[in-house]
């Protein structure tokens, strides 16, 4: 069978375990979501491969054995924490501005957006976002190397296939999710653009989720 062949034990649970992981909802999954919603499919396909770029750099650290250094030297994690943890508060706090903008100018018939069009320009590249949230998330790392290690056989001759495969599987399961969340955000933008009330209100809901993740990442311990 592939999955003995290549070192993987009970892919099965490992496929079950993925999808429910990545269902949870996180800010890699809502800042697709929102890019899709704000200025269409293109564009939410341009954030979600950030976020596989990202995904596919820390499952590379995590089989490199990158999480365990981190997980050994508690400086390490405490400084890429803070500084994703900063990153996101800072998404959270331009989208509050951008919210506060287009309920001051709710009358307006420009159409509105979910996250507002006036962001400077460093915020507006889709992929380069996705990937920097993506990859200042240090508890991914350590999940990656806690989660993988459990199916891939210690006594495998090259483990390295074990994890390609175990990656991929992760990636197509986000890709599946990700393409579901970028047609919803098309639905979404509809709406928002014959309720311009409920658009200041969806991305005020966005920006607190995006600081409360910040929250979450400044105390989260090894």
């Amino acid at each position: 069978m592939m999955a003995g062949v290549l070192g993987i034990t009970d892919i099965w649970t490992y496929v079950l375990g993925t999808v429910a992981i990545v269902l949870l909802p996180g800010p890699n999954s809502l800042f697709v979501l929102s890019t899709a919603a704000q200025r269409g499919v293109p564009a939410g396909y341009r954030a979600a491969a950030g976020v596989f770029v990202g995904d596919g750099v820390l499952m590379f650290l995590s089989a490199a054995g990158v999480a365990s250094l981190v997980r050994a030297y508690p400086p390490i994690f405490l400084m890429i924490k803070y500084v994703g943890a900063a990153y996101l508060g800072y998404v959270g706090l331009t989208m509050l501005r951008g919210a506060w903008r287009r309920w001051r100018t709710r009358n307006d018939p420009t159409t509105p957006r979910l996250i507002d069009a006036a962001e400077p320009a460093a915020m507006r590249s889709p992929f380069r976002k996705a990937l920097v949230i993506s990859l200042l998330n240090p508890k991914a790392i350590l999940f990656f190397v806690s989660f993988f290690i459990q199916f891939v056989d210690p006594g495998y001759a090259w483990p390295a296939l074990s994890f390609l495969l175990l990656g991929l599987i992760a990636q197509a399961t986000s890709a599946l999710y990700l393409t579901a969340l970028i047609f919803a955000g098309t639905f979404l933008a509809a709406q928002f653009r014959r309720r311009r009330r409920m658009a200041a209100g969806a991305t005020t809901a966005v920006a607190a989720l995006f600081l409360g993740f910040s929250i979450k990442l400044a105390t989260a311990s090894v």
